[in-house]
């Protein structure tokens, strides 16, 4: 059984993804879209402070290939 997820901005997923290398590369209205040297893509939905739902967060967790103890782990060292 995997642990709870967080309840999260997306400035702090941007926080984490950019530690993991991934860089901002485009906007579409309020969806970020970040992608790495290997070519993984993540949108962001961007929206100061909301949390995110936690749907939307385990899609970002998926698309960034993090387990989510991994993402926890980097969510707590920053």
């Amino acid at each position: 059984m995997s642990p709870q997820l967080p309840r999260v901005n997306a400035a702090q997923v941007v926080r984490i993804l950019e530690k993991l290398g991934f860089e901002l590369t485009r906007q579409s209205g309020s969806h970020r879209i970040y992608k790495n040297s290997v070519g993984k893509r993540v949108t962001v939905p961007f929206h100061a402070r909301k949390i995110l739902h936690p749907k939307v967060l385990k899609s970002i967790i998926i698309d960034t290939g993090l387990s989510t103890e991994e993402f926890i782990r980097l969510l707590k060292g920053s």
